[in-house]
């Protein structure tokens, strides 16, 4: 064997061990079913052990109850429906993708995503795919399908190794998962759920959509800056010297990739343009000014107005309004019920998540009510404080841990289902906000996103890159992924240790530390 193979192979070896492993989990589903099960039966045997804790602050003890109990039985017949329409991620999800369904489905997102890469020079050409794999992330799972394969198609034809635009996309795409300069259904999602664990040490404690998003729209520039050195450094020079003589493909698509745009897509966007500048007068005149429209005379705080805790409403009109706009003139929607199909095919789509919602909603309600996450919640802040560890060294511990978790479960939404309840009211005890907790889960979950086989689109990536080195494998992909998911994981705890250290806000009225 050749000496330069024998690396690759004991990756690809170690790889297939972990897909394997990977592969006996159930579903997420299944995951959260079966974990509501335990749930029942922890519960039962804490019950019966008499387990019991105190909440600081609170004078009353907090005693375990029984799942399995008279009581428990009768509480989760007549909370299992409540629990899952009242579960916050749903609701939030569903409304903003019926907006942002519409942008998909007209194909406004899509042009908006090869416009920006297309119309970058050739020296800025990286640093573009690697912002636009960021920003993508407001549409789910449109950077996978349409920037990915689009980027190997642009380097190729610029001359330069494809597989580095891939591996470009691919980091911009997963590995900045959590960061953007816009809000979008990640944001609910997470947002949601860190709102249900809060509420278990905390009642009535809101974590919205828009707590993380001074420090997201940082990141974004920060990890496209990353992803650019990463790229120019270290990937085209290793895909120069390993791809040697072979050839790179240069086919009619490429040429076809690089047309200019049709001239029915240009007057879409110019609608859509209008619409936007239109749009946000109108949001700032009925919201910033004092006495306007949206702000509460109760309560006039712009934090408090309507168009911040309605931000997901506005976000989904946005995004429909623009949509039916670009295809109104760019010719793809001829009639007015290609909304409604445009809003009923992405709700198609999220069948899987309600799924998924649902039991993950019993299980985080499971836990609240049994008083386990309590439990739970203040044992761990009693010895983790008695570790006398500063806040930020216990946020940066979270995001490796984070980090490793994510090599196993694929889901963002599955893992921060299952580690929310947990540390969200853990370190809620310590001082440390939901927010930050969920910044620093939001870090760790998104860099190692392209370094795992059991992400659902490593695959799919593998395919895209296949197309220019039929021969490649895991453990190329894996070699060639790896100092991004490092230096993102990196260069975003240190971007965190710095805010910290400053004390700045992590997005409107979320600070990292609580009162």
């Amino acid at each position: 064997m050749n000496p330069e193979q024998r690396p690759q192979t004991r990756n690809l070896s170690l790889l297939e061990r972990i897909a394997r492993w990977g592969n006996r989990l159930p579903t997420p589903a299944l995951l959260f079913f079966w974990l509501c099960v335990v749930m029942m039966v922890v519960s039962a045997l804490a019950a019966a052990l008499g387990a019991e804790t105190q909440v600081p602050g609170q004078e009353h003890q907090v005693l375990v109850r029984s799942l399995l109990s008279a009581e428990g039985l009768r509480w989760i017949l007549t909370h299992t429906v409540e629990n899952f329409v009242s579960f916050a991620p749903v609701g939030t999800v569903l409304v903003a993708m019926l907006g942002l369904g519409v942008a998909e489905h007209s194909g406004l997102l899509r042009v908006l995503l090869e416009r920006l890469v297309r119309g970058a020079p050739r020296v800025l050409m990286t640093w573009v795919v690697v912002f636009a794999g960021i920003v993508s992330n407001l549409a789910m799972d449109a950077g996978y399908v349409v920037l990915i394969p689009l980027a190997g198609v642009l380097f190729s034809v610029a001359g330069r190794p494809p597989l580095a635009g891939i591996a470009a996309a691919f980091a911009g795409v997963s590995a900045g998962y959590s960061a953007n300069l816009l809000l979008g259904p990640a944001d609910a999602i997470l947002a949601g759920m860190s709102t249900e664990a809060a509420n278990i040490v905390s009642p009535g404690y809101t974590v919205g959509i828009e707590s993380n998003y001074y420090f997201a729209a940082v990141s974004a520039v920060l990890l496209s800056l990353v992803g650019t050195l990463v790229t120019e450094r270290w990937v085209v020079p290793y895909l120069a010297r390993t791809e040697g003589g072979e050839p790179e493909m240069h086919s009619g698509s490429g040429s076809d990739a690089a047309a200019s745009m049709a001239v029915a897509d240009i007057r879409g966007l110019w609608a859509v343009t209008i619409w936007t500048l239109l749009f946000v007068v109108a949001v700032v005149l009925a919201s910033v000014p004092e006495g306007a429209p949206l702000r509460d005379p109760a309560n006039p705080d712009f934090l408090n107005s309507a168009a911040v805790r309605g931000v997901v409403v506005l976000i989904a009109f946005y995004a429909a309004v623009a949509g039916w706009l670009f295809g109104r003139f760019s010719g793809r929607y001829t009639r007015s019920a290609a909304v409604v199909e445009a809003m009923e095919t992405t709700m198609a789509t999220m069948a899987g998540y309600l799924v998924l919602m649902f039991f993950a909603a019993q299980f985080v309600n499971y836990f609240a009510w049994s008083n386990l996450g309590t439990l739970l919640a203040v044992t761990g802040a009693n010895w983790l404080e008695g570790l006398a560890l500063p806040e930020s060294l216990l946020l940066l511990v979270f995001v490796f841990m984070a980090a490793f978790i994510n090599l196993f479960v694929g889901s963002a939404s599955a893992k921060w289902g299952l580690l929310a309840p947990v540390f969200v009211p853990m370190l809620f005890l310590l001082g440390i906000s939901p927010e930050a907790t969920q910044m620093a889960f939001r870090i760790g979950d998104s860099s190692t996103n392209i370094i795992t086989p059991l992400m659902p689109y490593f695959g799919v990536v593998v395919a895209f890159a296949q197309r220019y080195r039929p021969n490649l494998g895991l453990g190329t992909m894996m070699s060639m992924m790896l100092p991004y998911s490092v230096a993102f994981l990196i260069g975003w705890s240190l971007l965190m240790l710095f805010w910290l250290w400053l004390g700045w806000p992590l997005g409107p009225g979320a600070e990292v530390l609580l009162d």
